[in-house]
């Protein structure tokens, strides 16, 4: 089987550079934000992964297949059509799962990925309830690849 090489690793790209890069007002206010609700729940700095990914410490992982990798293990995305918010506990886990979409319950407007919330603007939800969404979701992390 051929090596097959991540695209979406740290870079050198500063993140306050890239945020103050966003064209759309809202969207780097709302990714200004996100930086805040972010360094508070995980207590880590923020580092480029990728073109656009601004992720929170890093995991490695190996799949049942035998491909392995690094990847953040909390992070988000201010991509021009939404904010896209990583979420790999309630993707992975059940019973984070079910806590997870009680939390959305009361969330406000968003969509769901696979592992992606998506987010049109922070104004659109309850950012406390975010807040514990991320939280839970870095429990999840660390319990299941512990730093």
């Amino acid at each position: 089987m051929a090596k097959y090489e991540l695209k979406t690793r740290v870079t050198d790209t500063e993140v306050r550079d890239f945020v103050a890069a966003i064209e759309n007002d809202t969207r780097r206010a709302d990714a200004d934000q996100l930086l805040e609700i972010y360094a508070r729940v995980t207590g880590m700095a923020p580092r480029m992964w990728g073109p656009s990914i601004i992720g929170y410490g890093s995991y490695a992982y190996e799949t049942k297949s035998g491909c392995a990798g690094e990847m953040c293990r909390a992070g988000f995305s201010p991509r021009k059509a939404n904010l896209v918010l990583y979420m790999m506990g309630g993707y992975s886990d059940p019973g984070v799962q079910k806590r997870q979409d009680a939390l959305r319950a009361k969330l406000g407007k968003h969509k769901t990925g696979a592992s992606c919330l998506y987010l049109n603007k922070l104004a659109d939800i309850d950012k406390a309830v975010l807040e514990e969404m991320v939280a839970l979701d870095l429990g999840w992390m660390d319990e299941r690849y512990p730093r």
